[in-house]
């Protein structure tokens, strides 16, 4: 028996992911995999972001009919079973026995023949007792242990926000995580707009943002306007730190790969000089290609190296993070994320950030955001900061979303739902939005 062309595909992103610490995102949409038919696209899709989401309720599951423990096993092996169980529990119009022959396929395809008679024997057990998994029990959960169990998100983790944020909103935290999120895009020409409906792309208004839009159905990366680079996908929140920036003369985006941000900074400020650094030379040309506006120049630099010229009246450190935001789109992050990364992450952090004050001119303002939910990134830093630089004083969020309110442009009715202190804060499902933070500070004149 053939394997089908989604199952061969979300095999060899799943084993990429593990092996070569990918994103599966970034993979499902390259050109390796453009060829499937939407189908199949959109099976090896489910596929993939449902096995990595709920990985380690399969690997309980795998565990329990398993005569070995899954440490054990090869990638390969172990991959094709977290695929087939997946099936068995959560897609009620995939036939069972094929769910289960074509991931004994897989094995046989990854030259591990010697693995068939185990793989085989896990998945009859597994076919005999399959049963489904209903997310609702979620919200039935009253301690962190259980709704990590029950979320398939890992104990640490779910133990911090539940101390941070407390049991209710992480519940919601982690039952967003387990779905598919929303698709949001920014609109900037009503043409786009009308151009997207005749491409059958259905659209709904922006719940953050009037200039946001949420695809309700059709594939917008399959549309002229995504291809050319005159509509791009980006969740609301993201949207929102970039206006948090306003608008200045001469303007610095720290990191500024793959570019989003950058964009909404050269859209609201199209006779300003842009100065978009990104580290990483391949980022960097991404971010040429992605980001065709005229006013933005892009270096591939260390921020800290940067030239000591003209200092900028506005910065943007959107700084790279653990990302515990994003993990429904990103669900693999939860996996390979440990406790101890955080202090790493923070020290960088920490650098990035005071470089970027260093370049803000007196009366400058300065924003600094992540797409974390940890305090080590967010809150942490900033006080770090400010403890060892008097020159700076924060500016209050809601002071900001004031502005961008009052200029029509916030759709969100209370702006101080979006309010942590003096920051902005979202959370995944408390908002319709992935998690970010984000810090307004100002450089106060000599």
């Amino acid at each position: 028996m053939s394997v089908s062309p989604a199952r061969a595909a979300a095999f060899d992103i799943l084993l990429q992911v593990e092996q070569e610490a990918a994103y599966a995102s970034e993979l499902l949409h390259s050109t390796r995999y453009a060829k499937l038919s939407a189908a199949d696209h959109g099976l090896a899709t489910e596929l993939v972001m449902g096995t990595l989401r709920w990985q380690s309720l399969l690997d309980r599951r795998i565990t329990e009919h398993s005569s070995q423990s899954i440490r054990k096993l090869d990638a390969q092996v172990l991959i094709a079973l977290r695929l087939a169980v997946y099936q068995l529990l959560f897609l009620d119009r995939v036939p069972q026995r094929a769910a289960v022959h074509e991931s004994v396929e897989l094995v046989k395809r990854a030259r591990k023949r010697s693995a068939v008679p185990f793989a085989n024997a896990v998945l009859r057990k597994l076919l005999d007792g399959a049963s489904g998994h209903a997310p609702s029990s979620i919200a039935n959960t009253e301690t962190a242990m259980e709704l990590a169990d029950a979320s398939a998100h890992p104990d640490w983790l779910v133990e911090r926000w539940v101390q941070h944020y407390g049991l209710a909103p992480t519940r919601q935290i982690c039952l967003h995580n387990q779905q598919p999120p929303e698709t949001s895009i920014r609109i900037t020409d009503p043409a786009i707009e009308s151009e997207l409906k005749g491409a059958s792309v259905v659209l709904s208004p922006g719940r953050l943002l009037h200039s946001a839009r949420r695809i309700v159905s059709g594939d917008v990366t399959n549309t002229a306007a995504f291809r050319e680079g005159r509509v791009f996908v980006q969740d609301e929140a993201s949207q929102l730190v970039a206006m948090l920036v306003g608008t200045g003369e001469n303007i610095l985006d720290c990191c500024a790969a793959p570019g989003g941000k950058t964009r909404v900074l050269a859209d609201r400020n199209p006779a300003s000089r842009i100065l978009a650094a990104e580290l990483h030379p391949h980022r960097a040309r991404l971010l040429r290609r992605l980001v065709p506006a005229q006013n933005v120049e892009v270096v591939n630099a260390d921020i800290s190296q940067l030239p000591l010229e003209r200092p900028f009246d506005r910065v943007l450190a959107d700084v790279p993070c653990s990302g515990t935001g994003t993990l429904a789109r990103n669900p693999e992050i939860k996996w390979r994320l440990k406790p101890e990364d955080l202090a790493d992450l923070h020290a960088r952090q920490v650098t990035i950030l005071k470089s970027a004050m260093q370049r803000l001119a007196p009366g400058g303002r300065l924003v600094y955001s992540t797409c974390s939910l940890e305090r080590e990134e967010n809150e942490d830093v900033v006080e770090t900061v400010l403890k060892e630089d008097p020159m700076f004083r924060m500016v209050p969020a809601r002071d900001e979303l004031a502005r961008l309110q009052e200029a029509g442009e916030l759709a969100w009715p209370n702006p101080e739902e979006l309010i942590s202190g003096t920051y902005l804060r979202t959370l995944p499902g408390m908002h319709p939005t992935d998690g970010f933070f984000a810090a307004v500070m100002e450089r106060m004149q000599k």
